[in-house]
């Protein structure tokens, strides 16, 4: 099953009963707005998965605002909705697959090996004339038995030792102005981990919502190295997944989240701060 699938691929297969459809949209901001959006309408035999309640746990001092959910809890969640870990998952969002990549990449930690984000997300959808329903569809509860991929998470600890190791390259996923500290809308300090390059998520989509080809996602990335652990955050472990899945587009298989990001990183007093843009 390949990473990416266009709505005719899913309009195809649309009714599979060993496929399922999670619709990931939802607002920072707004948090009711994306289950009342996925209740008003949706693909036909979606179910919804919310950031906040499912795709993250409950905020504490350190974590960061969007922490990793309760394994458990979350694999507890897929099963009742009857997603095993043979059931090919594709996910959707309205938020340029921000949301979405979120829910793929918690997936790919669990060890599901069947699992796409659907390219240009609901918009496309229904510019492609996909049916809509606001029925909401049940489904005979199973087993989900996750696998976890521990390799894929790096921790605080970990990013710290990277400023110094040359042989690891942190990447920040956000906006060029809360990078440099001009400007943080949402966290109390602004400004990034020390030597950390920029590359905001948003450039690996096209304005459309749709991920830009595998060419192009591999000359944005080109000044990354494959030889090198890639540590990717963002503002709370949300967006970065947006850019681990354009890296992994590119053909990287070195890159890793550091799930905290930068709002975890700001909780540790100790942890230096930089502003401005890195030399």
């Amino acid at each position: 099953m390949n990473s990416l699938v266009s709505p005719t691929w899913l309009m195809d297969y649309l009714g599979d009963l060993h496929l399922a459809i999670i619709d990931c949209r939802f607002t920072l901001g707004s948090p009711r707005h994306g289950k009342q959006a996925y209740e008003s309408e949706h693909i036909p035999g979606a179910i919804y998965f919310d950031l906040e309640k499912d795709w993250s746990s409950e905020t504490g001092e350190h974590g960061g605002r969007h922490p990793l959910p309760d394994i458990d809890t979350l694999a507890h969640k897929l099963g009742n909705a009857g997603i095993s870990r043979q059931t090919r998952v594709v996910l959707y969002d309205d938020q340029n697959g921000c949301m979405a990549a979120r829910g793929y990449w918690l997936l790919r930690y669990l060890g599901h090996e069947q699992v796409a984000l659907l390219d240009g997300g609901y918009s496309a959808w229904k510019r492609a004339g996909g049916s809509v329903t606001s029925e909401i569809q049940t489904s005979q509860p199973v087993q989900y038995i996750p696998n976890i991929q521990t390799d894929m998470v790096r921790n605080m600890n970990d990013v710290r030792k990277a400023i110094n190791n040359p042989h690891v390259v942190l990447v920040d996923s956000r906006a060029l102005v809360r990078y440099t500290g001009e400007t943080e809308p949402i966290d109390k300090v602004g400004g990034h981990i020390p030597g950390a390059c920029q590359y905001d998520w948003q450039s690996a989509v096209d304005s459309d919502g749709t991920w830009k080809p595998d060419s192009e996602l591999q000359n944005h990335f080109s000044a990354l190295p494959e030889d090198k652990e890639i540590i990717v955050y963002c503002g709370s472990g949300v967006t970065a997944c947006a850019n681990l899945f354009a890296l992994e587009r590119a053909g990287f298989r070195n890159a890793r989240l550091y799930p905290g990001s930068w709002s975890d990183w700001i909780t540790y007093s100790d942890n230096p701060v930089a502003k401005g843009k890195e030399k």
